[in-house]
């Protein structure tokens, strides 16, 4: 069983994804027997935040402070999230679980 994790969902206003990916990311936690874990929710509202924080875009899920759906060559900055399409909950699932 995986230990206690720290999960954010960052997004900007008006984003259409976001709160699929919270969906998604509630029922993989479930599926794992960490209902209860604590998804932090950080609104981004600025090209400057974005830069500081990193936001690889609208939304992004961070698993212990590291994006594990970013790719190398993905962009930061104050935008959508290009996904193919959102993490679905197996994939959310195989990363909370630490690929087990």
């Amino acid at each position: 069983m995986m230990g206690v994790v720290k999960v954010e969902l960052l997004y900007f206003e008006g984003c259409p994804n976001w709160q699929i990916a919270e969906t998604r990311l509630r029922e993989a936690l479930g599926a794992l027997g960490q209902g209860a874990v604590t998804v932090t929710h950080r609104v981004v509202s600025s090209p400057e935040q974005a830069e500081r924080v990193g936001f690889g875009g609208s939304p992004t899920i961070l698993v212990d402070g590291t994006d594990p759906f970013a790719r190398p060559d993905d962009p930061v900055g104050f935008a959508c999230r290009l996904y193919d399409h959102i993490p679905t909950v197996e994939q959310m699932r195989a990363v909370l679980s630490g690929g087990r």
